[in-house]
């Protein structure tokens, strides 16, 4: 015998349509599907999106619209712009999403860790006093506490401010 977990969004994962080759590259070179891409975002050099399998909410990714899957080929104004709407990025969930602590990485390759190895991104994932729980340690599995499309909508309606410019 064995508990089951109830997961009635992990339906859309199963059924979700596919896209065929990089999904990075997909999101960059389809700007009409922002929202349903959830694209916080977008300049000529990167976009945010959301990370659809969050590890807490709030956490989104900066990406380049170049394919590319090794930082040290990266252009320097594109790692440059990164940085600089991470730090905006931080910013926007320290005041707006109220985070108390931000981690920042990346996956450099699937050896590391990168769930898509061949287009390079940069994580924000914001933090707060006591939000890991045992479940994760003994279950391998997350707990999400909130619904993931006002999370998008709250970060969404403040991203001009912060980004821009």
């Amino acid at each position: 015998m064995y508990d089951i977990l109830y997961a009635p969004w992990r339906s859309e994962y199963i059924t979700n349509e596919k896209i065929e080759g990089c999904v990075f590259c997909h999101i960059s070179k389809n700007p009409n599907l922002d929202e349903k891409h959830h694209v916080l975002y977008r300049d000529e050099k990167c976009f945010i999106v959301m990370n659809k399998y969050p590890y807490t909410p709030g956490h989104f990714m900066i990406i380049p619209h170049i394919h590319i899957d090794n930082l040290e080929n990266l252009d320097k104004e594109i790692w440059l712009r990164m940085n600089e709407l991470a730090q905006k990025g931080v910013k926007l969930l320290k005041e707006k999403f109220k985070a108390e602590g931000v981690n920042i990485g990346m996956n450099l390759g699937a050896a590391a860790g990168a769930g898509i190895a061949e287009h390079i991104h940069l994580h924000l994932v914001p933090r707060w006093q006591r939000d890991t729980n045992f479940i994760t340690s003994i279950a391998n599995t997350r707990v999400y506490s909130t619904d993931f499309e006002k999370v998008y909508k709250k970060l969404k309606e403040f991203s001009g401010e912060y980004f821009e410019g």
